[in-house]
Protein backbone atom coordinates (compact mmCIF):
# COMPACT_ATOMS: atom_id res chain seq x y z
CA UNK A 1 0.00 0.00 0.00
CA UNK A 2 1.21 3.39 -0.75
CA UNK A 3 1.70 6.07 1.59
CA UNK A 4 0.15 9.44 0.94
CA UNK A 5 -0.09 10.82 4.05
CA UNK A 6 2.03 13.76 3.05
CA UNK A 7 -1.16 14.80 0.57
CA UNK A 8 -3.43 14.74 3.86
CA UNK A 9 -5.22 17.87 5.36
CA UNK A 10 -4.88 21.80 4.30
CA UNK A 11 -3.75 21.98 1.03
CA UNK A 12 -4.19 26.39 -0.36
CA UNK A 13 -4.94 26.89 -3.65
CA UNK A 14 -2.28 28.86 -4.18
CA UNK A 15 -2.73 32.84 -5.43
CA UNK A 16 -0.80 34.56 -8.41
CA UNK A 17 1.36 37.28 -7.01
CA UNK A 18 2.07 40.14 -9.42
CA UNK A 19 4.25 43.14 -8.80
CA UNK A 20 2.41 47.17 -9.65
CA UNK A 21 2.83 46.21 -13.65
CA UNK A 22 1.08 43.51 -13.19
CA UNK A 23 4.13 41.28 -13.96
CA UNK A 24 4.67 37.78 -11.98
CA UNK A 25 6.47 38.78 -8.92
CA UNK A 26 8.93 35.79 -7.27
CA UNK A 27 9.29 38.03 -4.34
CA UNK A 28 5.61 38.16 -3.66
CA UNK A 29 5.61 34.36 -4.41
CA UNK A 30 8.32 33.79 -1.59
CA UNK A 31 6.26 35.73 0.72
CA UNK A 32 3.44 33.75 0.37
CA UNK A 33 4.82 30.51 0.60
CA UNK A 34 6.33 31.19 3.78
CA UNK A 35 2.60 33.20 5.13
CA UNK A 36 1.15 30.06 4.51
CA UNK A 37 3.68 27.72 6.13
CA UNK A 38 3.43 29.74 9.18
CA UNK A 39 0.37 29.32 9.58
CA UNK A 40 0.79 25.35 9.61
CA UNK A 41 -0.72 23.75 6.17
CA UNK A 42 0.38 20.24 5.12
CA UNK A 43 0.67 21.70 1.35
CA UNK A 44 0.15 23.68 -1.27
CA UNK A 45 -1.34 23.48 -4.84
CA UNK A 46 0.64 26.00 -7.23
CA UNK A 47 -0.84 27.12 -10.58
CA UNK A 48 -4.64 26.33 -10.51
CA UNK A 49 -7.40 27.72 -10.90
CA UNK A 50 -6.95 30.12 -7.96
CA UNK A 51 -3.41 31.27 -9.26
CA UNK A 52 -5.22 32.25 -12.75
CA UNK A 53 -3.08 29.53 -14.61
CA UNK A 54 -5.63 30.19 -17.85
CA UNK A 55 -3.99 33.46 -17.86
CA UNK A 56 -0.33 32.87 -17.37
CA UNK A 57 2.29 31.82 -19.88
CA UNK A 58 4.32 28.83 -19.56
CA UNK A 59 7.47 31.09 -18.74
CA UNK A 60 5.50 32.78 -16.25
CA UNK A 61 3.90 29.62 -14.62
CA UNK A 62 7.82 28.11 -14.37
CA UNK A 63 9.07 31.76 -12.51
CA UNK A 64 5.82 31.02 -10.09
CA UNK A 65 6.70 27.36 -9.09
CA UNK A 66 10.29 27.77 -9.33
CA UNK A 67 10.04 30.38 -6.27
CA UNK A 68 8.07 28.35 -4.09
CA UNK A 69 10.39 25.45 -4.32
CA UNK A 70 12.94 28.02 -3.03
CA UNK A 71 10.71 28.08 -0.08
CA UNK A 72 8.41 24.75 0.16
CA UNK A 73 11.53 22.01 -1.00
CA UNK A 74 11.59 19.71 2.04
CA UNK A 75 9.33 21.53 3.84
CA UNK A 76 5.50 20.96 2.96
CA UNK A 77 4.01 19.27 0.14
CA UNK A 78 3.89 21.20 -3.36
CA UNK A 79 1.69 20.24 -6.08
CA UNK A 80 1.89 21.85 -9.27
CA UNK A 81 -1.00 21.81 -12.23
CA UNK A 82 0.69 22.16 -15.32
CA UNK A 83 -2.23 21.56 -17.52
CA UNK A 84 -2.28 24.20 -20.38
CA UNK A 85 -4.86 23.38 -23.14
CA UNK A 86 -2.61 21.80 -25.46
CA UNK A 87 -0.38 18.66 -24.78
CA UNK A 88 2.91 19.89 -25.51
CA UNK A 89 2.97 22.83 -23.09
CA UNK A 90 1.61 20.99 -20.58
CA UNK A 91 4.69 18.33 -21.19
CA UNK A 92 7.11 20.80 -20.60
CA UNK A 93 5.58 21.86 -17.62
CA UNK A 94 5.52 18.39 -16.35
CA UNK A 95 8.87 17.80 -17.19
CA UNK A 96 10.06 21.22 -15.61
CA UNK A 97 8.08 20.82 -12.22
CA UNK A 98 9.81 17.36 -11.93
CA UNK A 99 13.15 18.77 -12.26
CA UNK A 100 12.47 21.15 -9.26
CA UNK A 101 11.57 18.20 -7.09
CA UNK A 102 7.85 18.93 -6.73
CA UNK A 103 5.93 15.96 -4.90
CA UNK A 104 2.90 15.77 -7.60
CA UNK A 105 1.34 17.54 -10.94
CA UNK A 106 -1.71 17.80 -11.44
CA UNK A 107 -3.90 18.42 -14.65
CA UNK A 108 -7.84 19.33 -15.92
CA UNK A 109 -9.09 18.12 -19.16
CA UNK A 110 -8.29 20.31 -22.41
CA UNK A 111 -10.81 22.70 -22.44
CA UNK A 112 -12.93 24.21 -25.21
CA UNK A 113 -13.36 21.50 -27.57
CA UNK A 114 -15.41 18.32 -26.33
CA UNK A 115 -12.85 15.48 -26.29
CA UNK A 116 -13.93 11.52 -26.23
CA UNK A 117 -12.53 10.26 -22.90
CA UNK A 118 -9.53 8.41 -24.94
CA UNK A 119 -8.36 11.58 -25.95
CA UNK A 120 -8.06 13.07 -22.61
CA UNK A 121 -6.58 9.91 -21.19
CA UNK A 122 -3.81 9.80 -23.52
CA UNK A 123 -3.71 13.45 -22.77
CA UNK A 124 -3.58 13.28 -19.11
CA UNK A 125 -0.94 9.96 -19.51
CA UNK A 126 1.07 12.36 -22.21
CA UNK A 127 1.85 14.56 -19.04
CA UNK A 128 2.33 12.20 -17.00
CA UNK A 129 4.69 10.38 -19.06
CA UNK A 130 6.54 13.86 -18.87
CA UNK A 131 7.71 13.05 -15.46
CA UNK A 132 8.21 9.79 -14.89
CA UNK A 133 9.00 9.72 -11.40
CA UNK A 134 6.19 12.20 -10.03
CA UNK A 135 2.90 11.51 -8.45
CA UNK A 136 0.01 12.40 -10.60
CA UNK A 137 -3.28 14.31 -9.69
CA UNK A 138 -6.75 14.19 -11.60
CA UNK A 139 -8.56 17.85 -11.46
CA UNK A 140 -11.71 17.28 -11.66
CA UNK A 141 -13.73 20.58 -12.08
CA UNK A 142 -16.77 20.04 -14.62
CA UNK A 143 -18.49 23.66 -14.38
CA UNK A 144 -15.21 25.13 -15.96
CA UNK A 145 -13.60 22.30 -17.42
CA UNK A 146 -16.80 21.19 -19.85
CA UNK A 147 -15.80 18.15 -18.89
CA UNK A 148 -16.54 16.06 -16.20
CA UNK A 149 -14.08 12.92 -14.89
CA UNK A 150 -16.56 9.56 -15.48
CA UNK A 151 -16.04 6.36 -13.36
CA UNK A 152 -15.04 4.53 -16.52
CA UNK A 153 -12.02 7.33 -17.23
CA UNK A 154 -10.89 7.03 -13.99
CA UNK A 155 -10.60 3.43 -13.75
CA UNK A 156 -8.35 3.93 -17.04
CA UNK A 157 -6.00 6.41 -15.50
CA UNK A 158 -5.83 4.05 -12.56
CA UNK A 159 -3.52 1.76 -14.90
CA UNK A 160 -1.16 4.36 -14.54
CA UNK A 161 0.42 3.63 -11.88
CA UNK A 162 1.55 7.31 -10.80
CA UNK A 163 -2.12 8.56 -10.29
CA UNK A 164 -2.84 8.98 -6.68
CA UNK A 165 -6.37 10.13 -7.17
CA UNK A 166 -8.44 13.02 -7.44
CA UNK A 167 -9.20 16.92 -6.91
CA UNK A 168 -12.77 16.85 -7.16
CA UNK A 169 -14.16 20.58 -7.58
CA UNK A 170 -17.61 18.93 -8.69
CA UNK A 171 -20.69 20.15 -6.41
CA UNK A 172 -22.45 16.70 -5.26
CA UNK A 173 -20.80 15.60 -2.35
CA UNK A 174 -21.54 11.94 -3.41
CA UNK A 175 -18.93 12.22 -6.16
CA UNK A 176 -16.23 12.05 -3.27
CA UNK A 177 -17.61 9.34 -2.04
CA UNK A 178 -17.84 7.24 -5.73
CA UNK A 179 -14.10 7.84 -6.62
CA UNK A 180 -12.69 7.05 -2.78
CA UNK A 181 -15.27 3.52 -3.01
CA UNK A 182 -13.44 3.18 -6.73
CA UNK A 183 -10.21 3.63 -5.97
CA UNK A 184 -10.06 2.21 -2.10
CA UNK A 185 -6.83 3.10 0.08
CA UNK A 186 -4.26 3.20 -2.47
CA UNK A 187 -5.53 6.73 -3.59
CA UNK A 188 -6.43 9.73 -2.26
CA UNK A 189 -9.28 11.84 -2.91
CA UNK A 190 -9.06 16.16 -1.82
CA UNK A 191 -12.29 18.28 -1.39
CA UNK A 192 -12.76 20.80 -3.59
CA UNK A 193 -15.27 23.06 -2.75
CA UNK A 194 -14.28 25.04 -0.10
CA UNK A 195 -17.85 25.63 1.73
CA UNK A 196 -18.67 21.75 1.78
CA UNK A 197 -15.33 20.82 3.50
CA UNK A 198 -16.57 19.06 5.82
CA UNK A 199 -19.36 17.31 3.67
CA UNK A 200 -16.50 15.98 2.00
CA UNK A 201 -14.45 14.94 4.49
CA UNK A 202 -16.63 12.95 5.96
CA UNK A 203 -17.63 11.36 2.80
CA UNK A 204 -14.48 9.95 1.83
CA UNK A 205 -11.76 13.29 1.28
CA UNK A 206 -8.58 12.41 3.25
CA UNK A 207 -7.93 16.41 2.19
CA UNK A 208 -8.82 19.34 0.92
CA UNK A 209 -7.52 22.42 -2.09
CA UNK A 210 -9.15 25.10 -1.80
CA UNK A 211 -9.00 29.14 -3.29
CA UNK A 212 -9.74 30.56 -0.03
CA UNK A 213 -7.89 28.74 2.06
CA UNK A 214 -5.30 31.35 1.55
CA UNK A 215 -7.37 34.52 3.36
CA UNK A 216 -7.81 31.84 6.82
CA UNK A 217 -5.24 28.74 6.25
CA UNK A 218 -5.46 28.76 10.37
CA UNK A 219 -9.06 27.94 10.23
CA UNK A 220 -9.42 25.03 8.21
CA UNK A 221 -6.45 23.68 9.55
CA UNK A 222 -8.53 23.73 12.68
CA UNK A 223 -11.77 22.62 11.03
CA UNK A 224 -9.71 19.32 9.69
CA UNK A 225 -8.45 18.69 13.30
CA UNK A 226 -12.11 18.74 14.51
CA UNK A 227 -13.12 16.62 11.93
CA UNK A 228 -10.32 14.12 12.85
CA UNK A 229 -10.96 14.73 17.09
CA UNK A 230 -14.31 13.77 15.74
CA UNK A 231 -15.83 16.96 17.04
CA UNK A 232 -18.37 17.69 14.08
CA UNK A 233 -20.52 19.73 16.36
CA UNK A 234 -18.55 22.16 16.52
CA UNK A 235 -16.79 21.91 12.82
CA UNK A 236 -20.31 22.40 11.56
CA UNK A 237 -20.71 25.54 13.65
CA UNK A 238 -17.01 26.82 12.42
CA UNK A 239 -18.05 25.71 8.88
CA UNK A 240 -20.99 27.58 8.86
CA UNK A 241 -18.82 30.26 10.13
CA UNK A 242 -16.33 30.30 6.86
CA UNK A 243 -19.17 30.07 4.84
CA UNK A 244 -20.50 33.40 5.71
CA UNK A 245 -16.75 34.58 5.33
CA UNK A 246 -17.02 33.18 1.75
CA UNK A 247 -20.35 34.55 0.53
CA UNK A 248 -18.54 37.91 1.47
CA UNK A 249 -15.58 37.35 -0.51
CA UNK A 250 -17.43 36.50 -3.54
CA UNK A 251 -20.19 39.44 -2.82
CA UNK A 252 -18.00 42.01 -4.52
CA UNK A 253 -17.85 43.61 -7.99
CA UNK A 254 -14.05 42.64 -8.58
CA UNK A 255 -13.24 39.25 -9.39
CA UNK A 256 -13.14 37.22 -5.82
CA UNK A 257 -9.14 36.68 -6.07
CA UNK A 258 -9.06 40.44 -6.12
CA UNK A 259 -10.86 41.04 -2.55
CA UNK A 260 -9.20 37.87 -0.97
CA UNK A 261 -5.78 39.55 -2.30
CA UNK A 262 -7.10 42.54 0.38
CA UNK A 263 -8.05 40.56 3.21
CA UNK A 264 -4.76 39.20 3.00
CA UNK A 265 -3.16 42.92 2.93
CA UNK A 266 -5.23 43.98 5.49
CA UNK A 267 -4.87 41.35 7.94
CA UNK A 268 -1.25 39.50 7.09
CA UNK A 269 0.22 42.79 5.50
CA UNK A 270 0.70 39.98 2.63
CA UNK A 271 0.55 42.13 -0.57
CA UNK A 272 0.36 39.74 -3.48
CA UNK A 273 -0.55 42.66 -6.51
CA UNK A 274 -3.93 42.54 -8.16
CA UNK A 275 -5.75 39.75 -10.63
CA UNK A 276 -4.61 39.30 -14.06
CA UNK A 277 -7.21 40.38 -16.82
CA UNK A 278 -9.91 39.79 -18.22
CA UNK A 279 -10.33 39.24 -14.50
CA UNK A 280 -11.78 41.95 -12.80
CA UNK A 281 -9.22 43.92 -10.30
CA UNK A 282 -10.88 45.07 -7.11
CA UNK A 283 -13.14 47.90 -7.49
CA UNK A 284 -13.64 51.19 -4.99
CA UNK A 285 -17.14 49.71 -3.54
CA UNK A 286 -15.50 46.17 -2.99
CA UNK A 287 -12.96 47.63 -0.24
CA UNK A 288 -15.89 47.52 2.55
CA UNK A 289 -16.70 44.31 1.68
CA UNK A 290 -12.92 43.16 1.86
CA UNK A 291 -12.72 44.93 4.91
CA UNK A 292 -15.94 43.41 6.39
CA UNK A 293 -14.33 40.03 5.36
CA UNK A 294 -11.29 40.96 7.39
CA UNK A 295 -13.01 41.60 10.35
CA UNK A 296 -14.98 38.44 10.08
CA UNK A 297 -11.57 36.39 10.13
CA UNK A 298 -10.38 38.06 12.80
CA UNK A 299 -13.64 37.44 14.67
CA UNK A 300 -13.35 33.72 13.75
CA UNK A 301 -10.41 33.19 15.15
CA UNK A 302 -11.03 34.71 18.24
CA UNK A 303 -13.58 32.36 18.74
CA UNK A 304 -12.12 29.05 17.45
CA UNK A 305 -8.55 29.12 17.71
CA UNK A 306 -7.97 31.57 21.20
CA UNK A 307 -7.69 28.11 23.32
Amino acid sequence: MRDLSRYEGIIPAFYACYDEQGEVSQERVRQQVQYLIDKGVQGLYVNGSSGECIYLTTEERKQIIEAVMDVAKGKITVINHVACNNTKESAILAAHSEQLGVDAIAAIPPIYFKLPEYSIEKYWNAISDAAPNTDFVIYNIPQLAGVALTSQLYQAMRKNPRVIGVKNSSMPVQDIQTFAAAAGEDYIVFNGPDEQFVGGRTMGAKAGIGGTYGVMPDLFVKLNQLIIDQNMAEAQVLQFAINDIIAKLVSGQGNMYAVAKEVLRINENVDLGSVRAPLEPLAEEDKIIAQEAAQMIVAARQQFLAS
